[in-house]
């Protein structure tokens, strides 16, 4: 009998990940895109795994203690558990991290590792989470060959905070490069660009580049929301 998997992620820049996992590991595969999708999947197969590569909802407990579910999250747990673990991690002045693999529990991120692989912060939001999701097709590809067991998480948590739409204002001062790395490390499809207000305008900045000593950056003009 043909395994099953469901692959849960509302980025559609998984969508190749999907495709090439498909059809390179037999079995049945269901990609889930929100809630409902992830219900009526489950209503249908009895997966051996959920993966959960980018996920915007709380996953209710009847699922993850039914199912294995398997997150992944942007750190080297147990340092960096919590929300905009990308955002969090460049502020702190980190070049690299590990993606992780691990068991969803009650507690966020901060159930049992099945695998880290070390994972690179040049470039923009958007290109990391693109390529966080060509390593995750790696470990999935390696945790349904190995089905591994977990092993619980060593050493005292380190957490993020979820960063608000606001705190993606340009800070007003400090050296170029910081501010390099503002613009980039909130440059990603449905992320809250980095934004100066000007007046009856916002400017959203997005493509920086380090340039001969210059910050270079493409502008988006809006009108300021009275709502």
């Amino acid at each position: 009998m043909k395994k099953s998997y469901v692959f849960a992620s509302s980025k559609n820049w998984h969508c190749d990940t999907y495709e090439k996992l498909a059809r390179k590991i037999q079995g049945l595969w269901i990609w889930a895109s929100n809630k409902s999708e992830l219900d009526q999947a489950i209503s249908i197969i009895k997966p051996k795994y959920i993966f959960f590569l980018h996920w915007n909802w709380l996953v209710p407990e009847t699922i993850w203690r039914q199912h294995e579910c398997v997150c992944f999250h942007m750190t080297d747990v147990p340092y960096g558990r919590g929300g905009s673990p990308l955002q969090n991690l460049i502020l702190a002045g980190h070049e690299e991290t590990k993606l992780t693999a691990l068991r969803m529990v009650s507690e966020m991120d901060a159930g049992p590792v099945y695998k880290k692989k070390p994972l690179l912060l040049e470039g923009t939001a958007q290109e990391i989470y693109v390529r966080a999701g060509v390593l995750s097709a790696e470990i999935i590809e390696w945790i349904i060959e190995n089905e591994p067991i977990p092993i619980e998480q060593v050493g005292d948590a380190v957490l993020f905070k979820r960063r608000k739409p606001e705190q993606s204002r340009l800070p007003e001062t400090g050296a170029l490069v910081n501010a390099y790395n503002f613009i980039r490390m909130l440059d990603a499809d449905g992320y809250p660009h980095a934004f100066i207000e000007h007046g009856e305008f916002v400017l959203k900045l997005r493509n920086a580049k380090l340039e001969n000593g210059r910050l270079v950056a493409e502008v988006e003009i809006n009108k300021q929301s009275r709502e």
